[in-house]
């Protein structure tokens, strides 16, 4: 049987009687139905891995923290996702299998294309629905540090953070990763559907951002992202 794993915002000690929150209780209980007397893990956030004794499920799941053990499933590389927003469950899909490809950070996009336009009251309502879908990516992915979403960004405010050792996808390019020196940080910058503008791409280059070339093909910005990520992590991470 597969190990389950949850993360549950607690601080855990061996030896600690621990409660499932609301959610992983339903999850471990009432989902999955799981068996008394049997271990899970659970993980903080930390980059430790908790093996967790279930005691009972009478009204909320009670555990007992029995061993700990450090989790090396990160990879070498520091790796950041700048993310132009795509549509619906586009963007979860790109959040989810880019921690399962070992992104380090998340920051969605706003940029001239981008078809979503997100309503100031209700963009911490999906900070916090990407967040839970990155939470659950890392339970998934054998992963005990979590990849932080962060609130969207335009394009200046990207370019204004330092030290970002920034690439920006482009199909005009002409170098790849296998013509760049090994990193061991790096930021990608991807369009949305329609891409970036010219604009956007010559503001990028001129902020020290190198222009990336994946292959002659056009990608859409959902596999433009996931291939760019695995790239960089064969040749540079894990």
């Amino acid at each position: 049987m597969k190990k389950i794993r949850l993360y549950q915002n607690t601080i855990f000690n061996v030896g600690d009687k621990v409660e499932l929150n609301k959610d992983n209780d339903h999850h471990l209980s009432k989902v999955l139905r799981f068996p008394i007397g049997k271990d899970i893990i659970l993980f903080n956030g930390n980059g430790v891995d908790y093996i967790a004794k279930v005691l009972d499920s009478k009204k909320m799941t009670h555990l007992e923290i029995i061993s700990e053990q450090k989790n090396d499933n990160e990879s070498k590389l520091e790796l950041t996702l700048a993310q132009g927003i795509a549509k619906g469950e586009k963007m979860d899909f790109l959040i989810q299998k880019a921690i399962e490809l070992g992104v380090t950070n998340i920051i969605p996009m706003q940029m001239e294309r981008c078809v979503v336009r997100l309503k100031p009251d209700k963009i911490q309502k999906k900070i916090n629905h990407w967040q839970k879908i990155a939470n659950h990516a890392c339970e998934q992915s054998g992963r005990s540090v979590l990849v932080n979403i962060t609130l969207p960004k335009t394009l200046k405010e990207l370019l204004d953070i330092p030290n970002q050792n920034g690439f920006v996808l482009d199909h005009k390019a002409t170098a790849s990763l296998t013509q760049m020196k090994k990193e061991s940080k790096a930021t990608i910058l991807i369009g949305p559907e329609g891409g970036l503008t010219d604009l956007e791409i010559i503001d990028s280059t001129n902020a020290g951002y190198k222009q990336l070339l994946l292959g002659k093909r056009v990608l859409r910005t959902e596999t433009a992202s996931l291939v760019a990520i695995a790239n960089m992590q064969l040749l540079w991470g894990s």
